[in-house]
């Protein structure tokens, strides 16, 4: 403390009247509010680690000088052990949205808007940042890359699943690793990653703007991994429509610094993040959890537990309607699935679900033959659109598909190859994604689409089913699907 006092009267020229010591959080930093004679207040900062204060100081003024919301670093120690930096107040963006998340999820108009803001901020601070950037100040290592993946992962299971005393197969388990491991270096990005982006490392001034602080561990790395760590941050219970719409504004924000993904594309690129950093966070919550006893990081758990419930229900649901599913590693997800069932179920929100209180949007779809008219809307609620698929080419005017249906691979690859449903299809996905994304915004629960041709077989069943599967796998709303002249239903999402 006498060190970091003199520093500050090196800076200022007078020791501070007052110095408060700041609650900390996972690191072993030590944090100080110091307020001089005229009454300004700084932070200063004692550290343990001189590489990981270097890194701290080296990024906080590259970031300043491009002009990024990032606290000032205004003096520093000769040994880099203690540093003085901007206080950015009291208020940080997890303090800030406390009601919604003490509500399980409910956020207000207020709260939701400041989440906006900092999320639209994220990709300007990935991407901007990095102009003449040296990777080589970065701690602990420059890049994102597979001795760091291998790391986390076994962190994770020395942490905290040898903690549960769950059992498996280690050499089976880090194979799992490994091909984790490959995919999730499969595509590399010179974007700044910044570690660990979540609402207590966002801190929130007078105006409601937001500003970074605690990114020493980023380094260069894929922009997926920083989404995941704000949008799956467990305690923050996020409602699967706000999240979603966090994602949409983050996407679209991101297209202004790099080439994005199809949303196609996106997801399943993010959802590998997800299942990686949901594990991550469970190592840390392990070791500082069963192993430090440090509450916070006890209380945790749950919430991390039902994100990784979760997950394993959104591959097995995709394993069902599709040959490809997002995790493909069956050894991985089956002590995963042990794991969670190792735990009990919280009665609030689970992971990517609304809280109990919020509703949730149902999209029915439906395909029918006009000569048996148009569907009946179940809800009352009248709300929708009637597409006529009768202006494409109908592959049942020809022999081989005459007792084949949209859903067969024949008519597939004669109405893909042929191009005119496609063309179709994409005007009506422009259409309901607009129609779905407001309902979302404004809680309505019922929404409903009908695909009618001649007979209810070939065109209307293959749009039908493409336009469900759209929905599903771009906003994770549950989708009943009805092949009405079929005899076919089918649900996506629970």
């Amino acid at each position: 403390m006498h060190k970091l006092k003199e520093l500050y009267r090196s800076w200022s020229g007078e020791l501070p009247v007052s110095v408060t010591k700041l609650e900390g959080a996972g690191s072993n930093r030590l944090y100080f509010r110091m307020v001089g004679g005229d009454g300004r207040s700084v932070i200063g900062t004692v550290g343990t680690s001189r590489e990981e204060n270097h890194a701290f100081i080296y990024l906080a003024k590259h970031f300043a000088e491009q002009q990024l919301p990032v606290p000032r670093v205004l003096t520093v120690d000769d040994d880099e052990m203690r540093y003085i930096q901007e206080d950015l107040g009291g208020q940080s963006l997890f303090d800030a949205i406390s009601r919604g998340r003490g509500k399980g999820g409910c956020y207000d108009r207020e709260e939701t808007a400041l989440l906006l803001r900092t999320i639209k901020k994220l990709p300007a601070m990935q991407f901007q940042g990095v102009a003449a950037i040296d990777w080589s100040n970065c701690y602990p290592q420059p890049e994102f890359d597979h001795d760091g993946v291998m790391f986390d992962l076994n962190y994770f299971k020395y942490c905290f699943l040898k903690a549960t005393q769950i059992d498996f197969n280690e050499l089976k388990l880090e194979a799992s690793f490994r091909l984790l491991a490959k995919d999730l270096l499969n595509e590399q990005t010179e974007g700044f990653l910044y570690r660990d982006f979540q609402a207590r490392n966002v801190m929130i001034d007078d105006e409601g703007n937001p500003h970074f602080i605690d990114f020493q561990g980023g380094r260069k790395g894929p922009f997926y991994y920083d989404l995941a760590s704000f949008l799956w941050q467990a305690s923050a219970k996020y409602p699967a429509n706000l999240r979603r719409r966090l994602l949409r504004v983050y996407h679209d924000e991101l297209s202004r610094y790099v080439e994005v993904p199809s949303v196609h594309h996106f997801v399943e690129r993010l959802s590998l993040f997800v299942l990686f950093r949901t594990l991550q966070v469970l190592g840390a919550y392990g070791f500082r959890g069963y192993f430090e006893r440090k509450k916070h990081f006890l209380d945790s758990i749950p919430p991390a537990i039902n994100n990784l419930r979760q997950l394993i229900a959104f591959n097995d649901n995709r394993a069902q309607h599709s040959r490809r599913v997002p995790f493909p590693y069956p050894y991985l997800m089956d002590v995963l699935r042990r794991l969670t069932e190792a735990f009990p179920v919280e009665k609030k929100e689970l992971a990517g679900e609304k809280a109990d209180n919020v509703p949730s949007l149902v999209v029915r779809i439906f395909s029918f033959s006009y000569k048996k008219g148009i569907p009946q809307d179940p809800t009352g609620n009248g709300g929708g659109y009637v597409f006529d698929c009768r202006s494409t080419h109908n592959p049942g005017r020809y022999e081989p598909y005459k007792k084949l249906t949209g859903l067969d691979e024949p008519v597939i690859r004669f109405l893909e190859d042929d191009g005119e449903i496609l063309e179709f299809l994409q005007s009506v996905y422009r259409l309901a994604d607009k129609h779905v994304e407001r309902y979302i915004e404004r809680g309505f629960t019922s929404l409903m689409f009908c695909f009618g041709c001649t007979g209810g077989q070939h065109r209307s069943v293959y749009s039908a089913q493409h336009l469900a599967e759209h929905i599903h796998r771009k906003y994770g709303v549950k989708v009943l699907l009805c092949h009405r002249e079929q005899g076919i239903t089918q649900t996506l999402g629970e």
